[in-house]
C-alpha cells in the first residue's frame, strides 16, 4: 500500500504518516471461522463511546481511497467478503465461505444468508459484483486497481480497449460471486479483505450515486452521523452481519489543539492514540501509562525507487550504479528513527514466505564508478542533475550525499506538499515511498508495486523475468515451490535495481485502561467492531 502526503494528521505523530495505496483493516476482535465475535460483547458500566485519534478521510469512497487516513474509516463503514483476524488468520465476513478451484484460476464466494444495509435493503451478490468493478473503471480508476489485475479482463477493461464490464470475471451466479483469474491466484481471498473491495449499496455502484458525508447506508458496523471540524462521530449498525457492535458510539479526533498526544491522553480527551518512541522509552517506566502502553508491529516498508521509464535510470547500468555506491545498511542506520529498522529485501518480516537472506545490492564504489562510465557518464560528467522526492523519509539527504561523494553526481532532494500526487502525475528521477500491507503476502510487496503495468509501480519498470517468478509463485500451492519462486523475483529485483528497500517500522501507542481489542495485527489499524469496555 503505498502513499504519501495525502491528508495529514493534525496530530503530532510518533513516527511518519504511511499513507498508502493499500492497506487492509486489522479486526482486533478477532472472528471465529463461522464469523461470531470471540468473546462476546463487553461493555463497562456508564461507559457506551471511545474517542480515537485518527486521520481526517480524504474519501470515504471505497474504490476511490488512496491513502491509510481514509482506509481506517473505509474499512468501518464498507465490510468486504473476507476479513484478517488478531494473528493474521484470514476470517470470513460477508463471505460465509468460499472455495479456490484446483487449477487456482477460480474462486467462489458464497455469501452469509440474510445479509442486510444498514436501511435493511439486502445485501446481494449484485452489490459486490457492482462494488467491485468500481475498482477498474475505467472513468475513475481505483489507486489499488492493481489488486484486480489478476482478474480475466479487468485489465483491458481498465485500459479502455474493453467496453463492456461483463467481460471482466467478476459475476453472480445463484446468489454467489464468481471471480474467474487469468493466472492462478490462490491469494485473492486475501486480497479481498482490502477496504477497496468494500460493499457499498446500489445507489452508488448501479445509480452512480456520491456517498454523503453523514448517514451513510453502510455495509459495515458504523455510520458517520455527524461531523466537525475536529472530530468525526460513528454510530453503531444495528444490522450488522455480526451482530450491533460492543460500543454504540466511536468519537474520531483529528485536532488535538497542537498538544502532544501523551498530554492529550492523560487529560481523558482520546482513549487511544499513537505517541512517539522517544515518549515510549520512558512511559514504559511510569507506573501510571506504562501498562497502557502498546507496541504494534506493522508489515510496513519504505524503499527507494527510480523512474525508468526515461533517463538516466532507463538505463539498467545507471541504476546498478547507484545501487553499488552506496552504502544501504549504513545510511538506513543512520536515517532510521525510533521503531524503525533497516531493510534488507523488499517483503518486510512477518510476512509468510519472505525467507531470510539480504537482497540489497552490494556495496562496491569502484564498480559504481566503471558502470557509470560504461553508461557515458565517466566521473559522473554529463550526467543531468536529478531530483529525489524524500515524502517526508530521513534516508534522501544520506544517498544523496553518497551519490555525489562515491560518482560525483549532483542530486536535488525534494520534500513536494502532496509528495503522492507528484509520483502520479510527473514522478522524480527517485523517490522514497512507503508502504503498507495490503493483505500479509510477499507479492504485495513484489508484484504489486513492480509488476509490469501496475498502477501501483510509478517507476514503470518492466521485467519479463520478475512477472514470470511471480506468477509461478502465485500459481502453486505449495509455500516452498512460492517461496523459491519469490525468492528468484527478488534476485530480479537485487539485479535490475528498480528499487531498494530502506527501513521496516513499529509504533507506539497509548490505550485506555480497559479498553479491549485495541491491538493491531500489523496491518495498520484498529477494527472497531472488535472494540469493547471491559465490565
Amino acid at each position: 500500500m503505498a502513499a504519501l502526503n495525502g491528508p495529514t494528521l493534525r496530530i503530532p505523530r510518533a513516527r511518519k504518516l504511511l499513507l498508502v495505496l493499500g492497506l487492509t483493516i486489522a479486526l482486533a476482535g478477532g472472528v471465529t471461522a463461522t464469523g461470531h465475535l470471540l468473546g462476546g460483547p463487553a461493555r463497562a458500566a456508564g461507559r457506551d463511546d471511545v474517542k480515537i485519534a485518527a486521520s481526517a478521510p480524504s474519501t470515504l469512497d471505497p474504490a476511490a481511497a488512496g491513502d491509510v487516513g481514509s482506509a481506517a474509516v473505509i474499512g468501518q463503514l464498507y465490510e468486504s467478503l473476507t476479513t484478517f483476524d488478531a494473528s493474521l488468520a484470514l476470517r470470513p465476513a460477508l463471505a460465509a465461505s468460499w472455495d479456490v478451484s484446483d487449477d487456482g484460476r477460480q474462486v467462489v464466494f458464497h455469501l452469509r444468508p440474510g445479509l442486510v444495509f444498514s436501511d435493511g435493503t439486502p445485501i446481494t451478490a449484485d452489490d459486490v459484483v457492482g462494488s467491485w468493478l468500481r475498482v477498474v473503471d475505467p472513468a475513475a480508476p481505483s489507486p489499488l486497481s492493481a489488486l484486480l489485475l489478476g482478474v480475466h479482463g479487468a485489465a483491458d477493461r481498465l485500459a479502455g480497449r474493453d467496453t463492456n464490464p461483463d467481460d471482466v470475471g467478476i459475476h453472480a451466479r445463484d446468489g454467489a460471486v464468481v471471480v474467474d483469474l487469468d493466472r492462478p491466484g490462490s491469494d485473492f481471498p486475501a486480497i479481498a479483505a482490502s477496504p477497496t473491495f468494500g460493499i457499498v449499496p446500489p445507489s452508488v455502484w448501479r445509480d452512480g450515486g456520491a456517498i454523503p458525508e453523514t448517514n451513510q447506508v453502510v455495509s459495515g458496523a458504523y455510520s458517520i452521523t455527524a461531523t466537525t471540524s475536529s472530530e468525526l462521530t460513528l454510530t453503531a449498525n444495528g444490522r450488522y452481519w455480526a451482530g450491533r457492535p460492543a460500543i454504540t458510539t466511536v468519537h474520531l479526533i483529528d485536532d488535538i489543539g497542537g498538544r502532544s498526544p501523551v498530554v492529550a491522553f492523560e487529560a481523558g480527551d482520546v482513549d487511544a492514540i499513537a505517541i512517539a518512541s522517544n515518549d515510549a522509552s520512558w512511559i514504559a517506566y511510569d507506573p501510571t501509562l506504562g501498562p497502557q502502553l502498546r507496541r504494534n508491529p506493522d508489515l510496513s516498508l519504505t524503499y527507494l525507487g527510480f523512474d525508468t521509464s526515461r533517463p538516466p535510470f532507463d538505463d539498467v547500468r545507471v541504476r546498478r550504479a547507484v545501487g553499488a555506491a552506496v552504502d544501504w545498511s549504513r545510511i538506513a542506520t543512520l536515517g532510521v528513527s525510533g521503531g524503525e529498522i533497516p531493510a534488507d529485501s523488499m517483503v518486510p518480516p512477518g510476512i509468510p514466505g519472505r525467507g531470510d537472506r539480504s537482497w540489497l545490492p552490494a556495496h562496491d564504489p569502484a564498480a559504481a564508478r566503471q558502470l557509470l562510465a560504461d553508461a557515458g557518464y565517466p566521473g559522473g560528467r554529463g550526467f543531468p542533475v536529478i531530483t529525489l522526492g524524500a515524502g517526508g523519509a530521513a534516508f534522501a539527504e544520506g544517498i544523496a550525499a553518497d551519490l555525489g561523494r562515491e560518482l560525483g553526481i549532483t542530486v536535488r532532494v525534494e520534500d513536494a506538499a502532496d509528495h503522492f500526487a507528484r509520483l502520479t502525475s510527473d514522478p522524480p528521477a527517485m523517490w522514497e515511498l512507503g508502504w503498507i500491507a495490503d493483505y500479509p503476502g510477499p507479492n504485495d510487496f513484489l508484484g504489486v508495486l513492480l509488476g509490469s503495468g501496475s498502477s501501483s509501480n510509478p517507476g514503470k519498470w518492466s521485467s519479463a523475468a520478475f512477472d514470470s517468478a511471480i506468477a509461478e509463485a502465485l500459481g502453486t500451492r505449495d509455500p516452498a515451490v512460492a517461496q523459491a519462486a519469490f525468492a528468484r523475483a527478488l534476485a530480479v529485483v537485487q539485479g535490475d535495481v528498480p528499487a531498494v528497500p530502506l527501513a521496516y517500522s513499529d509504533s507506539w501507542s497509548l490505550t485506555r485502561t480497559g479498553l479491549l481489542g485495541a491491538g493491531e495485527n500489523g496491518l495498520g489499524f484498529k477494527r472497531f467492531a472488535g472494540l469493547a469496555w471491559a465490565p
